[in-house]
């Protein structure tokens, strides 16, 4: 992965991929594929002076469905986001 940093409050989040078929195993076309709302965090900002970062890298979170920016470094898509768009942290 390319050395990216974050800024402020800013987290990079690689999403998981979007389910491919259902559980009968029904194919859904990309044109029908809903956005993910959970992924990994792979790189997280040093906050600011208000808000203290919550998230870690490594951490797999959920996040508004309209949340962030995307970008593509190295082939792989990633989303950059404010840490207030990230609704949970699981597990």
């Amino acid at each position: 992965m390319t050395n990216i940093k974050p800024l402020a409050d800013r987290v990079l989040i690689e999403p998981q991929p979007a389910e491919t078929k259902t559980a009968s195993g029904i194919i859904i076309p990309d044109t029908a594929k809903e956005k993910p709302l959970q992924g990994t965090v792979k790189a997280v900002g040093p906050g600011t002076k208000d808000e203290e970062m919550q998230v870690k890298v490594g951490d797999v979170v959920l996040y508004g469905k309209y949340a962030g920016t995307e970008v593509e470094l190295d082939g792989t898509k990633y989303l950059i986001m404010r840490q207030s768009d990230v609704v949970a942290v699981l597990g």
